[in-house]
């Protein structure tokens, strides 16, 4: 018997590394009738067959996991967004954030392309970000890209990272910088669409800085399926220090008398953009449908 953890799934084998080789494994049929299905990012045990060959016997519990992509037990998510082709979206960041907040992940926020910004387009860039700085993100500016790479790369040691961000921004580019051999796929920006086209295939831990990096599909929406409309609050990190003194206890900052939130809002100590996505959210979750 070994353990290890799940660095690839592809085509229903499962690539298992131990402390000394890589494993190449099918699950036993207990899982499916358990309705377990393996994740990369996985702790496991595995019952080894050949020199090279094993089948999972046993996955452990999980810290976290995503559905899209699917990789469990990740510690931190590096955020890609580029300023233009395609434009920032604060939107779409707040949803990754919001998840990652959610999913006990620290988000860290990555912002690409900003030689192709012009004057006004990098003022806008820098404005919102040093408001996310503010409440306490990681915020790099991929400029000067030497100096960038080698601080990312220290924020890499000793995490399980996922990239995420919309397609076309950069992930499989940033992960080329930071590991050549690697030679990922990218590809150019759809014109019409604004968006880049799909180049990852698959979900696969990479071997970065003395850490694991996922390289993931690109999204252009998140849901929140399990996402109570009381827990929402909580991945905004700022609301914090105000929520404890809204008048109502369990207060969503939405249509109450007395919220402290929505006196900071106005007060401009929470940022305007920041409140809109939180009330876009919870109306989000607010109209769900049940799910039976």
């Amino acid at each position: 018997m070994q353990e290890g953890r799940i660095v690839k799934a592809l085509s229903g084998f499962y690539y298992v590394e131990t402390e000394d080789q890589l494993y190449t494994c099918k699950s036993r049929g207990v899982f499916r009738n358990k309705k377990i299905s393996p994740l990369v990012g996985d702790f496991v045990e595995l019952d080894v067959t050949a020199s090279d060959e094993g089948y999972i016997t046993h996955v452990k519990p999980r810290k976290n996991e995503l559905v899209r992509p699917p990789v469990a037990n990740v510690t931190q998510g590096m955020i890609v967004s580029s300023v233009v082709q395609p434009n920032f979206s604060s939107f779409l960041t707040d949803r990754f954030i919001t998840l990652l907040e959610y999913k006990q992940m620290k988000p860290v926020l990555l912002i690409t392309k900003i030689d192709l910004a012009n004057e006004s387009e990098l003022k806008k860039i820098k404005d919102i970000t040093a408001y996310y700085e503010a409440i306490g993100y990681s915020v790099f500016l991929m400029q000067p890209k030497r100096e960038a790479i080698s601080i990312i790369r220290n924020k890499l040691d000793s995490e399980v990272t996922v990239l995420a961000g919309q397609s076309g921004a950069g992930k499989s580019t940033l992960l080329n910088h930071l590991a050549p051999s690697l030679n990922l796929q990218t590809k150019e920006i759809s014109t019409s669409l604004g968006r880049g086209k799909h180049t990852t295939r698959h979900v696969e831990l990479f071997s970065v800085a003395k850490g694991l990096v996922a390289d993931t599909p690109g999204f252009s929406s998140l849901e929140f399926p399990d996402l109570k409309p009381e827990e929402l609050s909580s991945c905004f990190i700022e609301f914090e220090t105000y929520k404890q003194q809204c008048k109502f206890r369990g207060c969503l900052h939405y249509k109450e008398p007395n919220c402290k939130v929505k006196d900071a809002v106005d007060k401009e100590l929470i940022a305007e953009f920041r409140y809109k996505n939180y009330i876009t959210f919870l109306e989000e979750i607010l109209n769900r449908k049940p799910r039976y």
